[in-house]
């Protein structure tokens, strides 16, 4: 087994409490697990996922609420398919953050805080389970 950085457990780990039919971006992942300005590092951990992995990794976006892999490679169009096969729905290539973070409220319904990292309030930085 290829030895990973303890780093991409955590961010593995956050990215399990993102629920099916939501997404999170990689700012929001990161802050979560306390490395607050590193967002590729997240990509990279996601991107070195484990064969046959479990991680929900098609629900990791960006802030602009669009899907960063690049078109050329297939990629792209799998972690779309994947997103709207549970419900996301993409207006002009982007997802609206507002209606399906993991962190915010969707349909107008409202979701728990838990999961948050303690000590946090903010709510785009809540995952709930």
């Amino acid at each position: 087994m290829k030895n990973y950085p303890d780093l991409y457990f955590r961010i593995w780990k956050a990215v399990k409490g993102v629920r099916k039919g939501r997404v999170a971006t990689y700012g929001q992942i990161a802050r979560l697990c306390d490395l607050r300005g590193h967002a590729r590092l997240v990509g990279y951990a996601l991107h070195n996922l484990p064969p046959n992995s479990d991680v929900p990794w098609h629900r990791i976006i960006n802030a602009k609420g669009m899907v960063s892999l690049r078109r050329h490679t297939g990629a792209h169009e799998s972690q779309r398919r994947l997103l709207e096969k549970e419900g996301i729905v993409f207006v002009n290539d982007k997802i609206d953050l507002a209606e399906y973070s993991a962190g915010g409220n969707s349909k107008g319904k409202k979701h728990s805080a838990h999961g948050a990292k303690r000590g946090t309030s903010r709510a785009k930085d809540r995952i709930p389970e």
